[in-house]
């Protein structure tokens, strides 16, 4: 279990992609690590586009970065509303300077690009946010995953079994 020890924070909100959430969740928790899904509201269940419930176990302004080793931010409809929340943006922009494992999938780069930490880094998306990811300055790539020193992204979910091995390998990696 390399991974223990490590916590992690996992984003929530309404209509996250739900295997973008759950399926790096699981692959991180099978490795050992302790992963805390935070939501706006403590103790509210949030749905995913599928149907798929998610229970923030934490609110963002319970949450300190200091206290956590990574953080994974899903796809779906929650990047556009996460990325509205200032809490969010310091906790990306806090684990960015301290070059902790930051993932992200598919339209999860919106939450990186409010939180201004993309300019000169390479990544990948999906594909209906290049032009997004291109205008914060980052170089995009059409590849499965993308991994630029702590940050990890990804396309979309067919994208998800290399995705969460790339995170864990960087977990591991991170002192």
């Amino acid at each position: 279990m390399r991974l223990t020890g490590k916590k992690v924070i996992a984003l929530v909100d309404e209509e996250f992609e739900d295997l973008e959430l759950w399926y790096p969740v699981y692959r991180v928790r099978e490795e050992g690590a302790e992963v805390h899904l935070a939501g706006l509201e403590k103790g509210k269940t949030y749905t995913g586009k599928y149907g798929v419930p998610a229970l923030a176990e934490y609110a963002f302004d319970e949450l300190n970065s200091k206290d956590y080793d990574g953080i994974l931010v899903p796809g779906g409809w929650a990047p556009d509303k996460l990325r509205r929340y200032n809490k969010v943006l310091q906790l990306v922009r806090e684990m960015n300077e301290d070059k902790k494992p930051i993932g992200q999938i598919c339209h999860a780069g919106w939450v990186l690009i409010s939180a201004k930490i993309l300019d000169g880094r390479t990544v990948t998306s999906t594909p209906g946010i290049r032009d997004d990811m291109e205008n914060a300055g980052s170089i995009w790539k059409d590849e499965a995953v993308v991994v630029d020193g702590h940050i990890i992204s990804a396309r979309r979910p067919p994208d998800l079994p290399p995705y969460g091995k790339a995170f864990c390998d960087a977990l591991a990696q991170e002192r």
